[in-house]
């Protein structure tokens, strides 16, 4: 349970865990007690902290009760962004040139050291990354060597970029250069280094405490070589969000531990915010950047209601852009670029007694549970999570002869198509209805990929290719193609514009359609709603906006939450 301690009234929040029936009762008790739903707190008024003073003194080590005062809030401190300024010197690039808007985030990187390129997706990130600290050290900036931490589908695609703009060769990280890769560095050899995040142990930890012995990232015994770099880049940052994640802790002690800073920390994403302000909180303490804000506790007051809310959003975008933030959108920089569409087909799925029986043990779990109906799309926990992907599972495989047709009408037509799923299994499925198709996905190799996405890009005859959303959602360009199909969908919207804006950037010269197939009456229906409305709170933050049209193919999405 969590108590917010505001001037004018408390706001309570119960954990969705074994005590939430009783937690809840015990609010209910206290007059005037109301539910907000949609900060999903209880209200309650400031005569009754006495009663909540009861509560704070009943907790237990397996039941806690964690009271956040906050007080008199102080007005939002709003002013004007100042314009992005401009690159003053000439940088001799190896191949063609920057355009405007990226010279100028390159001069404001120059400036920042430490920051978010949140750049909307397709306008060149790894670019005007690049630029930065190739400048910088032409001005006689320490920044190399390099590490670079990726996804590991952009892996070669960083290295190619690395080559092709300023004519330097980046060594990725792999098991036969792990225990001499710094020799490379010292001989002169290579100035970055890749490394994927899924790698970061193997390559720079010695000892990892074990399982509740950690007190914090300062636990982690690291290898010393980590020191050797000079600048850490942080491409899809947002990867980041969760301070609790292995990862997260290691590019912590990488970045910003007491007794080794980096000067230079750039974090790359489009999406900082996936879904809350919290998620922001990890990646400032990577760059050091919590002291713009006072430190983690004013922080999670002022801008997270205590943690798990959002409030005083337009103070955090001002005070981030002025700091260590900047973001372009491509309706603003690359006038040239076709917006997006988006379409929703909804599908008379073929698995509905299968369905129908998943959804009916899944509601009776609810049920046992004590959850009512209106809190089932927001349950996406542990068991919950499993039983969900299974009524996505069973939707999509009932999807499957609608989505055939789909792609097979797109193909004649001599169009080329990309599509988007999350299990192996439609993927295959999808492969054997078309095998001159070629794939992305965690199962080929980093190789493989490339040449996949290489053979999609220049071949004529390669007219479909078919991802795994979270092997392909970052990192590459697909823009031969300006259809994007959806047969599964992740969890959050930021992840879908991920996948969408592999066709939408630079180099795309048609309008991009991207379609979405709903299983009729299933939670396909219910998961593309949560993911528009997650969507408006990261905007609120980062300062961007979406003005993508939204059109409906058969019927309107019935939004209601069953």
């Amino acid at each position: 349970m969590q108590i917010v301690e505001y001037a004018h009234e408390f706001h309570v929040r119960i954990n969705y865990d074994r005590f939430r029936v009783k937690n809840q009762n015990s609010i209910k008790l206290i007059p005037g007690a109301r539910f907000d739903w949609p900060r999903k707190v209880f209200i309650v008024g400031t005569g009754y902290k006495e009663q909540l003073l009861e509560l704070k003194n009943k907790e237990t080590s397996w039941n806690p009760v964690e009271w956040i005062y906050i007080g008199e809030e102080k007005p939002q401190e709003i002013g004007n962004i100042d314009p992005m300024p401009d690159l003053n010197i000439k940088i001799d690039l190896a191949f063609g040139e920057m355009r405007p808007y990226q010279a100028q985030g390159v001069a404001r990187g120059m400036q920042l050291k430490r920051y978010i390129n949140g750049d909307e997706q397709g306008l060149g990130k790894t670019l005007q990354t690049i630029a930065t600290l190739f400048a910088a050290d032409q001005q006689g900036e320490d920044v190399f060597p390099a590490l670079v931490i990726c996804p590991s589908s952009t892996k070669i695609n960083w290295k190619r970029e690395w080559k092709q703009w300023v004519n330097k060769d980046a060594m990725i990280l792999e098991d036969k250069v792990k225990t001499n890769w710094h020799q490379f560095s010292k001989l002169g050899m290579n100035d970055v280094f890749i490394c994927n995040y899924e790698s970061l142990k193997k390559y720079f930890v010695l000892k990892y405490p074990e399982k509740g012995k950690m007190r914090n990232s300062n636990d982690i015994i690291m290898d010393e070589r980590f020191k050797l770099f000079k600048s850490i880049i942080i491409d899809e940052s947002h990867r980041c969000k969760d301070p609790g994640t292995q990862q997260a802790k290691i590019i912590l002690r990488i970045c910003s531990t007491p007794e080794h800073k980096k000067e230079w920390v750039i974090l790359l994403s489009g999406t900082p915010v996936v879904n809350k302000p919290i998620d922001l909180y990890p990646q400032l303490a990577i760059m050091n950047r919590l002291s713009h804000f006072g430190n983690k506790k004013l922080f999670l007051a002022r801008y997270c209601e205590g943690g798990k809310g959002a409030s005083n959003l337009k103070e955090l975008n001002y005070l981030m852009n002025q700091n260590l933030f900047f973001r372009r959108e491509k309706k603003d920089v690359a006038k040239d670029l076709p917006e997006k569409q988006r379409q929703t087909i909804l599908c008379d799925i073929t698995t509905r007694v299968q369905y129908n029986k998943a959804k009916n043990d899944f509601v009776k779990f609810l049920e046992d549970s004590g959850w009512t109906d209106a809190e089932i799309a927001k349950k996406l926990r542990g068991e919950i999570m499993v039983k969900m992907g299974e009524l996505k599972r069973i939707s999509a495989l009932g999807k499957l002869n609608e989505v055939k047709e789909f792609i097979q009408e797109v193909m004649d037509s001599g169009k080329k198509l990309i599509v988007f799923c999350s299990l192996h299994s439609i993927v295959d499925a999808i492969r054997e209805m078309f095998p001159k198709s070629v794939t992305v996905t965690g199962r080929d190799s980093m190789d493989q990929k490339q040449a996949n996405i290489d053979k999609f890009q220049n071949d004529a005859s390669c007219q479909l290719i078919v991802c795994n959303i979270k092997a392909a959602g970052v990192g590459i360009t697909l823009t031969a193609s300006s259809r994007v199909a959806f047969v599964e969908y992740p969890w959050t919207y930021a992840d879908c514009v991920q996948c969408e804006d592999r066709a939408h950037r630079i180099g795309q010269t048609n309008n991009v359609m991207c379609t979405y197939f709903l299983g009729d009456n299933t939670i396909d229906e219910d998961l593309y709603k949560m993911i528009q409305d997650k969507r408006h709170t990261a905007n609120s933050i980062t300062g961007a906006t979406d003005m993508m049209e939204m059109s409906y193919v058969d019927n309107m999405i019935n939004l209601i939450t069953k």
